[in-house]
């Protein structure tokens, strides 16, 4: 290889101190001596003509001139990483690893009951699944696909829709009949209500009126504001008021009647969207291994729910 050529190994040690800001962390990643990860990264701070990293007795840290490069040296190795991947499949069956990440509680209900059926299907590949409701960095985290939640798929990504998620509202037989029913949206105002809680917006319901398309927006007002939907279900379920649910957790509770579907006339337009996408750096959504597994999870999740009502007696 030509002195004049940026190898994949100097990208590769790069990456590694920009993640870890240090050189022994990095070389515990590499598996190298702390030694071969300084001198590859001087090797390449030569080349560019650029300091990458400004360091002292007892840190590192990127420079300006490290923070703009560092982009590029990812993409560039993910793209190396695709075209390899891209050869092997060509001769071998689908292998490697796939890192993944998704919500919480839709992890936990829906995508862990049907990854094990993928892996069955596909021996040679290995799944890393991190549920969290933080939005991750996917490039630095090293996240080869991210299913979200979300109405505004994030710019610069590939955004897929996986799977369809309808929003409900919910309530016990035991508040409802304290309470009473609300017959509109408007209603809602005099109920206590509580959603599946991120930012203060999630106050704000939308609603739209599936005769005839007609917006509505109401203040909800509640005592309780939790960011994660299983509380939130728990709570309707106990009885403490009105809430705004995903299909995947109140559908049963539904067919059981411990909870009574409401306003089934008005379709909830939440922010987090009508779909679960899955979304990823263009490079690594173009992976065979990535790709095997979107159409995986496209073809499984794809039937809608359903949309019988269940109106309280």
């Amino acid at each position: 290889m030509s002195k004049d050529t940026i190898q994949s190994d100097w990208l590769q040690a790069f990456r590694a101190v920009a993640s870890t800001l240090s050189i022994s962390a990095a070389s515990k990643e590499l598996g190298l001596d702390k030694s071969q990860v300084s001198k590859r990264i001087a090797l390449l701070e030569h080349k560019l003509g650029a300091t990458l990293f400004a360091r002292s007795t007892r840190k590192v840290a990127l420079t300006p001139a490290g923070l703009g490069y560092l982009d590029h040296a990812q993409r560039a190795l993910c793209e190396l990483n695709a075209g390899e991947e891209l050869l092997r499949s060509l001769r071998t069956d689908l292998s490697g690893r796939i890192r993944l990440t998704a919500p919480v509680s839709w992890g936990q209900k829906v995508l862990a009951n049907c990854l094990p059926d993928f892996l069955r299907q596909h021996p040679g590949i290995e799944i890393e699944l991190i549920l969290s409701d933080q939005k991750m960095d996917l490039a630095r985290e090293h996240i080869d696909l991210a299913l979200r939640w979300t109405a505004k798929p994030s710019e610069g990504l590939s955004s897929i829709p996986i799977a369809p998620i309808q929003w409900h509202l919910a309530a016990s037989y035991a508040y409802l009949s304290t309470h009473g029913t609300p017959k509109a949206p408007v209603d809602l105002t005099t109920h206590q209500c509580f959603c599946y809680w991120r930012e203060n917006a999630d106050d704000r319901w939308e609603f739209e009126d599936r005769a005839n398309g007609q917006r509505h927006s109401v203040q909800a007002h509640g005592r309780y504001h939790v960011n994660n939907p299983e509380a939130v279900f728990a709570a309707a379920s106990q009885g403490l008021g009105i809430a705004l649910l995903p299909d995947y957790l109140c559908e049963q509770a539904f067919e059981q009647q411990s909870l009574i579907r409401l306003l089934p006339g008005f379709l909830p337009m939440t922010r987090f969207g009508s779909h679960m996408h899955a979304q990823a750096p263009t490079e690594r959504a173009i992976l065979p291994r990535n790709r095997a597994l979107l159409v995986y999870l496209q073809t499984t999740l794809a039937l809608p729910s359903r949309e019988t009502p269940h109106n309280p007696p």
